[in-house]
């Protein structure tokens, strides 16, 4: 099993939108940058544990816990001529857009803040801390454990 941590505006799809999903899960899709989405495609896999992380917001930082539960697949909303993530460049016979489905596991009673994680010792070589703009990038189990340990206390 690996750990990852998954970046979202929490105005488009929050911790709270993911514990809301009628089947229990959601699609984590989106992912248009392509570091982001080789993780995805080539390296997430189901079973895998996920810190979910509030973005570009008042305050950023991780507000929960998911589970993947289904491997990459190709993203529909790039072949959805409507949505804003279509790409014209994309077929179905050579997809460029990959996406995840999660399962919660647990919502924090408050969102660990940036400004905490960054003072962890632990966690100072956390790729959030180095290249913060990556929405999906990847955790140590150490890194994991002193987040959910933060949470926690």
């Amino acid at each position: 099993m690996n750990y990852w941590l998954f970046k979202s505006e929490p105005d488009e799809y929050s911790i709270d939108d993911l514990f809301a999903e009628a089947d229990g899960s959601g699609r984590w899709d989106g992912i248009r940058n392509y570091q982001a989405r080789n993780l995805l495609r080539d390296a997430v896999s189901e079973g895998d544990q996920v810190l979910f992380y509030h973005s570009s917001c008042k305050v950023p930082g991780v507000a929960g816990t998911a589970r993947v539960v289904r491997a990459a697949y190709p993203d529909p909303a790039q072949f959805d001529t409507h949505s804003p993530y279509h790409d014209p460049k994309s077929t179905a016979e050579a997809p460029r857009w990959f996406c995840v489905d999660i399962a919660p596991l647990a919502r924090f009673d408050e969102v660990l803040p940036l400004a905490r994680l960054k003072q962890e010792p632990a966690l100072e070589d956390m790729v959030l801390l180095r290249q913060g703009r990556l929405s999906v990038q990847p955790v140590t189990a150490a890194q994991w454990r002193a987040v959910t340990r933060l949470a926690q206390a």
